[in-house]
């Protein structure tokens, strides 16, 4: 794909924001390929080096705010009638409380997810303190000369202990999981009124 090719499907890709904000970002790419081109790279490859146009759409949908997307692409392209606003005026008490309720429902969801990470947690810590006290019984059953009792509670922290390290790796991604999710939503949300606006 050449320069004009990649900035063309760019355009395209990016029609339903601002006139302002697509012109700004082709400016830029097509000074990034200039650049790349002036170091000596040819120029399908300086287009390749930047991406695809769909990670770049999506790195572009992240960076604008939601506010500005949704003025821009909610934005009626003529003023509303009287019976329209009657309308949405009328179905007020309708719309809201389903509104409100979505939103409860998506932020309860959210809560519950972050108390089974939180609940992971917990048993992480537990499984650790179970190791610690493990110990502490075998070295006082060894001092008693209970032997095989010792052993068997020596073999059951180290177990504890393996379960734990294969457990916080599992939490660790759970969190990390957890704490993308967000943005992922929130870039879910703006491709929405970008694909709608372009399919429009």
């Amino acid at each position: 794909m050449n320069k004009q090719e990649f900035l063309s499907a760019l355009r395209n890709t990016l029609s339903a924001l601002p006139q302002k904000d697509i012109e700004e970002r082709i400016t830029f790419y097509g000074e990034m390929i200039d650049d790349r081109m002036e170091e000596g790279i040819n120029e399908e490859d300086a287009v390749a080096e930047i991406g695809t146009v769909d990670e770049i759409k999506t790195q572009i949908v992240a960076d604008i705010p939601l506010e500005k997307l949704l003025k821009e692409t909610v934005k009626p392209k003529r003023a509303l009638r009287a019976w329209e606003i009657v309308l949405i005026a009328l179905g007020f008490p309708v719309w809201f409380p389903f509104l409100i309720a979505a939103g409860a429902i998506i932020l309860s969801l959210y809560i519950v997810v972050w108390a089974l990470i939180l609940s992971l947690w917990a048993i992480e810590v537990a499984l650790w303190i179970s190791v610690i006290g493990g110990i502490a019984v075998t070295i006082v059953f060894f001092v008693h000369g209970n032997y095989i009792p010792a052993l068997m509670m020596l073999g059951t922290a180290f177990l504890l202990a393996g379960l734990s390290i294969f457990m916080f790796f599992g939490c660790v991604g759970a969190s990390k999981g957890i704490l993308k999710l967000p943005k992922k939503a929130s870039i879910a949300v703006k491709s929405m009124f970008v694909r709608k606006e372009i399919a429009k």
